[in-house]
């Protein structure tokens, strides 16, 4: 049994190690939280982007919900196992927590390295949902979603339409109209005139910019959110090396 000086001594700093991990842990479950929100939002109002991006459909906005809702699972279960003080809680959790992190940086990288192939993936499937566009099927409703709402057209430029089948008989579609009522069958089969009645920045140009003129902020956004995920395994480790020590020395936590 251990003195009682030697308690003392011991009780802050568990106190204060606890305090700390469940602040931490409770970051990470509002990160959670997040994530499920944007998965939820994602499903609903981002499907008609996401399902041309994928040609049809995607799982994204389920990855993103299951993933907010386990890191919000585990978020109360590092509280919970914080609070306890139980060694084998706080390892599990601490497993957990490098696991998010390995995942995380792996497809960081991944994306980092390959984003050209992604961004040319994401080029061709714009070009294909153009060339199939018919006004009826699930590619070309997405398609007019996302004209309407982000005021572009074609995937580089408004032109992009006169290789389209749909352009020899009707022209560039409705979507593309900054007022309808000014576009005609007559005006819209007719590039120069049409120029004049739509949006002429490309839909994917548009995405492509706003993503690259805002990969720094994205990065550095990761990087703090790895770096907070490296500090909270590493402090959950030390509470668990702690907490089994003061098991093993019968120290009352």
């Amino acid at each position: 049994m251990s003195p009682p000086s030697r308690r003392l001594q011991t009780k802050p700093v568990i106190t204060c190690l606890k305090t700390f991990l469940i602040c931490y842990s409770l970051i990470f479950w509002f990160t959670g939280v997040v994530l499920l929100a944007v998965g939820v939002w994602g499903k609903v109002s981002l499907e008609a982007y996401l399902s041309l991006a994928s040609e049809g459909g995607t799982n994204a906005p389920y990855v993103l919900i299951g993933t907010g809702a386990i890191i919000v699972i585990f978020g109360l279960f590092g509280c919970f196992a914080t609070c306890r003080g139980s060694p084998w809680m706080l390892k599990l959790y601490a497993m957990f927590l490098t696991l998010v992190f390995l995942s995380e940086l792996v497809a960081g990288i991944s994306g980092f390295i390959f984003r050209h192939e992604i961004k040319a993936v994401m080029g061709t499937a714009y070009e294909n949902a153009v060339r199939s566009y018919n006004g009826t099927n699930s590619l070309s409703v997405a398609l007019d979603t996302i004209q309407r709402t982000l005021r572009c057209c074609g995937v580089k430029n408004y032109t992009d339409w006169k290789e389209a089948p749909y352009f020899i008989s009707k022209g560039i579609p409705l979507s593309c109209c900054k007022d309808n009522g000014n576009c005609t069958v007559e005006i819209m089969k007719d590039l120069d005139k049409a120029g004049k009645e739509v949006f002429t920045t490309g839909c994917f140009a548009l995405v492509t910019t706003v993503m690259e003129s805002n990969l720094g902020v994205i990065a550095g956004i990761s990087f703090g959110i790895a770096f907070f995920q490296v500090r909270l395994t590493l402090f959950t480790m030390i509470i668990a090396v702690i907490s089994a020590t003061c098991f093993q020395l019968s120290i009352a936590l």
